[in-house]
């Protein structure tokens, strides 16, 4: 969701090349699958990559914070998670189980995540852990 990154610059893409989904803290949530399955099955998509990055906001709370304060603020709280977490490539390891264990993934995805430097732009792969294939 942060305007400085272009993931077309970022990852060499001309249009067309990849659908790009963005939404805060690049957390996996049912809309993200959602998305990604549909990507897949009609339009024929068979790699996703998944990217965090260092000083993402949603590292600058905690979800019951959020909910707290817009129940506070609207009287309401929400039924969602804003999805906070302490650490980017923690957060995108967990993406990546959930995505691994969705089962209308197509078989054989190729799955990758990365933690992108807001300051110097350097991607680093984030390794799944060996036991949550």
């Amino acid at each position: 969701m942060d305007a400085r990154i272009d993931p077309a610059q970022l990852f060499d893409l001309a249009p067309g090349d990849a659908h790009v989904l963005r939404n805060a803290g690049g957390v996996v949530t049912p809309d993200t699958r959602r998305s990604i399955v549909i990507s897949q099955r009609k339009l024929g998509t068979r790699t996703v990559l998944l990217v965090a990055h260092t000083g993402c906001g949603l590292t600058s709370f905690t979800d019951e914070e959020f909910r707290t304060e817009l129940q506070l603020d609207t009287g309401l709280r929400p039924p969602w998670s804003s999805g906070a977490f302490a650490d980017p490539a923690t957060s995108v390891a967990s993406g990546l189980r959930a995505l691994r264990r969705d089962p209308f993934l197509m078989p054989g995805t190729a799955l990758r995540g990365y933690v992108l430097d807001i300051a110097t732009f350097a991607l680093a792969e984030v390794a799944e852990p060996a036991d949550s294939a």
